[in-house]
């Protein structure tokens, strides 16, 4: 599979990866728990361990959008380190006490269908020892995170917009290229090239033909620099170029699409709507 196939069906994958990462989290964690209690000859049937196990990366699981979208209120990265790691620290007691109660709900659950009663124990002191186990499961998937985009980035190759005088501390306009650097290689695409753009967290992702470079900068930021150049904000986070609008399927909703030449699908929002067709006029 190539990166562009990969790029095109990335939620998909990612979500195959979190859900086949769990599962087996959840299998090796129920068997070492299994050997352990065989060991010491205790007659505790499978399905507890099995649901032990599976209650805590299942709700590990689905926490994990709730991590993704708190990291983009709260990124770290250079100049927010700081605000970055200490937002992520508050969240991580959050995240345990989310992780705990339901956990504990679907444990009740399961126990009653089997007949019986799930005691988490003593509450105050149970809860501090799952948050020492939470925080390091935090860590452990936040820095997974990040090293997976980190990865993607040097794979994709990440853009930066090219200016007049680049030696120079001082801002200045930019061109009408950018340069992408991409596994220690550097080379040029125009901006006349880019289809269009998408907000993906603290960066926007450059849509070039089948291919998409991201690009460390808000959406407010690159319409205005882009604005001159052809380019129309179509929903909170996307922007397209002009050029490349075939066409403009409005829904019964108020909302639209824009469709590119290339057949891509664009949504275009109710506020911006009108402001598209009037430049295509």
């Amino acid at each position: 599979m190539t990166l562009d196939r990969y790029q095109q069906n990335r939620r998909f994958w990612e979500a195959a990866m979190w859900t086949g990462f769990f599962t087996l989290n959840w299998l090796t964690g129920t068997w070492v728990v299994w050997l352990e209690m065989q060991r010491e000859g205790s007659a505790t049937p499978l399905w507890e361990p099995l649901t032990w196990e599976g209650t805590s990366n299942l709700v590990q699981l689905l926490l994990i959008p709730l991590m993704l979208a708190w990291d983009r209120l709260f990124p770290i990265e250079r100049g927010n380190l700081g605000r970055g790691i200490a937002g992520h620290a508050a969240f991580s007691v959050v995240i345990s006490l989310l992780h705990v109660v339901l956990m504990v709900g679907i444990r009740k659950v399961v126990y009653a269908l089997h007949g019986g009663t799930y005691d988490f124990g003593h509450w105050p002191s149970e809860l501090f020892y799952e948050y020492l186990k939470d925080f390091r499961g935090y860590a452990t998937i936040l820095a997974v995170i990040y090293l997976y985009r980190f990865v993607i980035r040097r794979l994709r190759g990440e853009a930066e917009f090219l200016t007049e005088e680049r030696e120079q501390a001082a801002p200045q306009p930019v061109t009408d290229r950018f340069l992408v650097k991409k596994l220690g290689r550097e080379f040029l695409v125009k901006v006349d090239d880019i289809d269009w753009i998408e907000a993906a967290g603290n960066y926007v992702n450059l849509n070039v033909g089948t291919r998409s470079f991201p690009l460390r900068e808000t959406m407010t930021g690159i319409e205005e620099k882009l604005s001159a150049s052809g380019f129309v904000r179509v929903h909170r986070s996307a922007i397209v170029n002009l050029d490349r609008v075939a066409e403009i399927v409005p829904f019964d909703t108020g909302d639209g699409e824009a469709r590119l030449r290339s057949d891509v699908r664009v949504p275009v929002s109710r506020r911006y709507r009108k402001i598209l067709r009037d430049q295509l006029v």
